[in-house]
C-alpha cells in the first residue's frame, strides 16, 4: 500500500490555495459567533441595510429583465415591481452613503483596513453608472430625455465612441449583466475584508501604548 504524501510535498497549487485560506481567513473569522460590542454602532447597521437593498435590487431586477419594458409600465404587477425597483435602489445609495462616509470620519483605514474602504468607494462610483444605465434603460420619455442630454456631455469627454447613450441595447447589457456582477463581486470582496481584518474598533478604544519615563535624567 503506498503511502500518502502531504500536500506540501506535491506542490499542488490547489493545496496552496487551500492553506493561503485556512490561514487568511479562518471560519472562526468567516462566521463569527462573536463580536465586540461596538459592531452594534449604526455605521455598521448602515452598511448592513446596503446589503438587504442590493439583495431587493438584484431580485426586482431579475423579475423586470424576464418580462420587458412593456410589461413594467403597462400593468399593474410590472409598475410594482418597476417602483419596488427604484425604491430599493434609493434606499441603497441612501445606506451606502451614510456607511460610507460614517467609516471615512471613523477613520476605518486605520491598522492596514485602506483596501477595505477603497473597495466600498469603487463600488459607489460604479454603482452610480449603474443608475445611470438604469435610467437610461426604462424606455420611456425620461429615458430619453436623459440620453439626448447626455449624449453631448459624454461625447465631450472622448468616451462616445464605445459608451453610447443613445444605444439601448448598450446601456441595458450593462445595465442587467456587467454592472451587477461587478457590484456584487466588490461588495462580496469587500464583506471579505471585513472578515479578514476585523472591524474597525472606534478610535477612544484603540490600546494606547505604554509610557515608559525615562529616570535617568
Amino acid at each position: 500500500m503506498k503511502s500518502r504524501v502531504s500536500d506540501e510535498s506535491t506542490g499542488s497549487w490547489t493545496a496552496g490555495v487551500r492553506r493561503q485560506l485556512e490561514r487568511r481567513l479562518p471560519w472562526e473569522n468567516l462566521l463569527p459567533d462573536r463580536q465586540p460590542f461596538y459592531v452594534g454602532s449604526w455605521v455598521y447597521v448602515f452598511g448592513v441595510v446596503t446589503i438587504a437593498a442590493l439583495v431587493w435590487v438584484v431580485l426586482s431586477g431579475v423579475v423586470l429583465a424576464a418580462f420587458g419594458p412593456q410589461w413594467w409600465h403597462l400593468s399593474s404587477v410590472g409598475r410594482f415591481f418597476n417602483s419596488l425597483h427604484f425604491w430599493s435602489v434609493q434606499v441603497f445609495f441612501v445606506f451606502m452613503v451614510l456607511h460610507l462616509w460614517g467609516q471615512y470620519f471613523m477613520a476605518s483605514w486605520r491598522e492596514g483596513r485602506a483596501p477595505t474602504w477603497m473597495i466600498g468607494v469603487v463600488t459607489f462610483a460604479i454603482s452610480i453608472l449603474a443608475a445611470f444605465t438604469g435610467y437610461l434603460a426604462q424606455q420611456n420619455f425620461d429615458a430619453q430625455w436623459i440620453a439626448m442630454n447626455a449624449k453631448d456631455a459624454i461625447n465631450g469627454t472622448g468616451i462616445g465612441g464605445f459608451f453610447n447613450v443613445l444605444n439601448f441595447g448598450q446601456m441595458y447589457g450593462l445595465h442587467v449583466m456587467l454592472l451587477p456582477i461587478a457590484i456584487i463581486a466588490l461588495v462580496f470582496l469587500h464583506i471579505v475584508q471585513v472578515r479578514m481584518k476585523g472591524v474597525v474598533p472606534p478610535i477612544e478604544h484603540e490600546p494606547k501604548p505604554a509610557v515608559r519615563w525615562d529616570l535617568r535624567k
